[in-house]
Parts: structure tokens; sequence; C-alpha cells
């Protein structure tokens, strides 16, 4: 059974990051089932200040959830070697009940592909008495097929040269049709076999399990001529000879459709869905054979479950939501339109952080809160209330904080400076870095907007950022696909926002919303440094309210 995914939204803080490694790990306890703590993005300064003070590893980094081939469960089937005969590579392809199969080099690298048709079609259409020569067949394959001894000859050699012939004639009949090279299938005539060797035949094939006479190999070696001994009969012999054929002769080579492991599984369905073929080989990153896989291991693939935490809009989730099976979604933000084909487990509680509920369903569920759960929990509660300064911030979330924070045994105060300070040193940080740490995006009626939020305790570092931010959402805007962008530049020891704004109408919405005269592209708030409950809202608010040209122009 495949794991179970546990994440936040793009652009993860504290919360989202600490709310999914708690959950997964009690996830883990209350099913006996492996759930994996993941993130949508990358992993900010405060965040990594907080899991490297308790000792505990980032989660798993997840691009998309769209599935790859390397999600599906294709068949782990060894390739074959290009020399192997036909015989052998139809006896493995029926051992593993398969009807295709690579062929492959020393190092995996793929050379061709053989079906079971493609065998059929050798035998229906193109067997001839030239093909042991035309394809170079060793010795060993012959002696194989014809569970035989190479009783004078070399092993390690090749046929190049002549045709099957069967020797069922008298010696002065047979000088008429044996030539220099050719395989002579016969019995245990003296005369027969003389003939042959004087014919200069390259190969002569006793059956009937007949004895070799000493003169006959001494006559065979010095005239160069190999003689294989087998004890089937003369018509066993003719029927089975040519299936030492090695698969090189009959593989395809061209226009091979293969796939990448890491291909997505939709791009994969869309060019199977144009073809009859029913097995694919699929390559690794250095172009390696690894598998074999088929429509039926595309139809049947198990979708990836998962969790959603601190958020439940399809927005803000990571890349290929729709493709998953979302199960849960713990959250604290407001309910989006959230659409699923099933029931599912959704707990959304009007307190100031995710992680607040994940405390209280290990409480619900009677199971110990260690220190570093303990320590992440808390965390996450000082970093989304600003240290229960934010309006959103409940008795409860304080109530539970405090808990956590003696399990923890840390000090509070202590604790949530040092990793707000750890947020801040932005003059270090690109201007498209600070942007994004903490970013997401809203949508009222047909308008797209983003919101960033950038948190400090130093006044002085906010104002110098003020220009870079500017100027970077100005150039950044008109290939956004956005109506509109804002960042919040939040000082927390002040408990003031100064609020940028770029895109036209953006100022009126401001104004609208705040009921505050703007400067050309911001506007301080006092008191406001929660953007859920006290930025985002009023926003929104004002957009469905205002009715501005649906083209932002």
């Amino acid at each position: 059974m495949k794991p179970v995914f546990v994440i936040g939204h793009k652009n993860p803080d504290t919360d989202s990051i600490c709310s999914a490694i708690c959950y997964a790990n009690l996830k883990r306890i209350l099913t006996g089932r492996e759930h994996i703590p993941c993130r949508a993005g990358d992993i900010n300064a405060e965040t990594s200040y907080v899991l490297e003070h308790f000792g505990v590893e980032p989660p798993r980094y997840l691009e998309s959830l769209q599935p790859r081939l390397s999600d599906v469960q294709y068949r782990d089937v060894a390739g074959i070697d290009a020399q192997l005969s036909l015989r052998r590579a139809w006896q493995y392809m029926s051992d593993h009940n398969i009807q295709t199969v690579s062929v492959v080099d020393e190092e995996n690298y793929l050379h061709g592909i053989l079906t079971l048709s493609d065998i059929a079609r050798f035998y229906m259409e193109d067997q001839d008495a030239h093909a042991l020569a035309e394809s170079h067949t060793s010795y060993r394959n012959l002696v194989d097929v014809l569970n035989g001894e190479l009783v004078v000859g070399d092993p390690e050699g090749n046929v190049t040269q002549g045709k099957v012939v069967v020797a069922a004639a008298n010696p002065d009949v047979m000088e008429d049709y044996i030539a220099e090279h050719d395989l002579v299938i016969l019995g245990n005539r003296y005369e027969s076999q003389l003939c042959s060797i004087e014919m200069k035949a390259g190969c002569i094939i006793i059956g009937l399990g007949s004895k070799v006479s000493r003169t006959i190999r001494k006559l065979a070696q010095e005239a160069g001529c190999n003689i294989i001994a087998t004890p089937l009969d003369t018509y066993t012999c003719s029927k089975v000879i040519n299936q030492a054929v090695p698969v090189s002769h009959v593989m395809r080579t061209n226009k091979l459709v293969t796939f990448q492991h890491k291909d997505l599984v939709s791009d994969v369905k869309a060019t199977v869905a144009k073809r009859r073929i029913r097995y694919y080989p699929i390559l690794d990153e250095n172009s390696k054979y690894i598998g074999m896989i088929s429509q039926r291991n595309l139809l049947d693939m198990e979708q990836q479950e998962v969790i959603l935490v601190d958020h439940n809009e399809k927005d803000q989730a990571v890349d290929g939501i729709r493709t998953a099976r979302v199960t849960e979604i713990i959250d604290h933000h407001r309910i989006d339109s959230v659409e699923t084909s099933h029931p599912i487990y959704f707990r959304n509680q009007p307190l100031g952080c995710t992680a607040t509920i994940v405390a209280q369903m290990y409480q619900e569920h009677q199971v110990p809160i260690e220190r570093p759960i303990a320590g992440l929990l808390c965390s996450a509660i000082l970093s989304d209330t600003l240290m229960f300064r934010s309006p959103t911030c409940t008795p409860y979330d304080r109530q539970i904080a405090e808990h956590l924070a003696q399990i923890a045994g840390i000090d509070i105060k202590t604790h949530a400076v040092a990793m707000f300070r750890a947020g801040s040193h932005l003059a270090e940080r690109s201007t498209d870095e600070i942007f994004h740490m903490d970013y997401k995006y809203f949508q009222a009626r047909d308008r797209r907007i983003a919101v960033s939020q950038v948190t400090s305790v130093n006044a002085d570092e906010l104002t110098a950022l003020k220009p870079r931010m500017l100027s970077y959402m100005e150039s950044c805007l008109p290939s956004s696909g956005l109506a509109m962008l804002f960042a919040m530049l939040t000082n927390i020891i002040d408990e003031t926002t100064e609020l940028l704004f770029v895109g036209q109408y953006a100022g009126r919405l401001v104004q609208a919303a705040f009921h505050k005269e703007c400067n050309e592209n911001s506007v301080v708030l006092p008191g406001v440094v929660s953007r859920k409950k006290q930025l985002v809202v009023p926003l929104l608010t004002a957009l469905e309210e205002e009715g501005l040209p649906s083209d932002g122009s």
C-alpha cells in the first residue's frame, strides 16, 4: 500500500511545515500506515531555525502530485541478451507470463524489443534455410536447442555461411545439393557422414544418439567441419534448429517507443492511446532499462492519497492536486470551493493556527506529545499568532502553546524572539526570495490577486526593503496573470503593517477596504498584523462591492 502524503500549502510558513510533520506522526501512530510529511515549496529561514532547534528533518519536497511512471506498479522484468536463442527467449517470456521483452547489453542499455508476435512471424514468414548463417547463430545456441553435444568444433564459434540441408538421400544424390559450409542433418549412415565432410560441409548434425566414429571425428577436424551429436531424430532436428537463431535477428530496433521513469502518466497515456502496442520499456535518467509498463498498469494505477493541512484552496495547493485522492483536510482558514469525488474527513476550526488543532487531536486520542513534536507545534502557534498579537489568536491557542512550551522546555518569549530574528536578515536575501517566503493567492468574482507578507522585529530593515519590493512587484505584475499584487511589511513589535500595492485600481481598492487615504503605492495600517483576518477579508469584500472593470483596466 502506498504511503499517504501530508502536505501544506505552496510557499509554506512555519505552521504549514510543522503541522504536516506533526500530523503525519500522529496518523502513523493511530493507523500504523506510513504517512510522509511533505512541502510544496522552499523552507523559509524562520522555519529552518525551528527545525534545527528541535533536531527535526525537513519534509520531503513535492514539486507536483501529477503521477509519474515511477509511481506506477510497472513490471520489474530483466532484459535479455541479444545473442540469446529464440527458444530461450520464448521460455523466458513464458516463465514470466509476458508477451514483450527488452533486449539489452551488459550495462542495461536498450537495443531492441522482442514480442511473441515477432517470433511467430519469423516462423510463419521469414524462416528459411539460410537463417542461421544470416543471423550468425552461435554453435552454443545450436547445441542448446538440439539438446546435443559439440563433438568437434569451437563452442564459441558462429555459423556465418551455408544453408540447412536434410540428408535423406543416398550419398551419390547428396553431392548434387550439399554445398560448401552447409549444415547437414543426417542419421547414423557412415557413407552420408563421410560424403558431407568431403563436400566441405560447415557442420554435420548426427541424430538419434548415434555414436560418432573416431574416423569421422578425425576427418571432420582435418576438414574444419563441426560435428554435433543429438538424441533427436532428423524431423525434430529440422523443426527446432531455427530456434537457435539469436534474438538480434528478429527483434525490433527501429522507432521504439520508450518512456522515462520521470515522465508524467498523463503524457504517457496520451501516447499509448494512439498505439496498439501492449508493453513499453521504461528507462532511468541515464537511459538504462529498468522495467516494462503496460496499458493495464496505467489503468490500474492507484491514486496517491493526500491529507491537506493549513489550507483548503486549490490555488494554494501543490500542483497536480486534482490527480490525487484527498482523504482529509485540517485547516483554520475560510472554506473555499473544495470539490472531492468522495466524502472526506474535514476539520476546520476558527483558531489562530492549524498546529493548535493538531495538538488538540493528540489530546483527544490520548497520544503523548514528545518534546520535538511539542516544540514544532508551539513554534507554529507563536509564528501564526505573532506571539499572541494577531487578532486571529484565541485564548485556546495561547493555552495550548503554553502547555506545549512546558513539554518542549522553552521560554515562549525568548524562543519567539529568536525565531522571528532568524526570519529577518532580509538584506542578505534576494527580493524574489523575500516576496515569495509567505505568499498566497486569493480570488473574488473574476479577479485573482496575491498577497505576500514579510514580518520582522526590525523597523529599519522593513523601511530599507520597501523600495526593493515595490520595484519587484511592478516588474513582475504584467506577466503574473494577476489583477493586483500586495505586500504586507509587518513590524511584529509595533504591531503595524505597511501595505504595498501595485496594479490599476489597487489604490482605490485599498482605500475602499480600509477607509484610509493612501500614498501612491502604500498605506500604513496600525494594528494590522494578520493577513487572513485583517487584510484579505476587507480586500475581497471591497472587490465584491466596488464593481471594478473586469479586465482590471
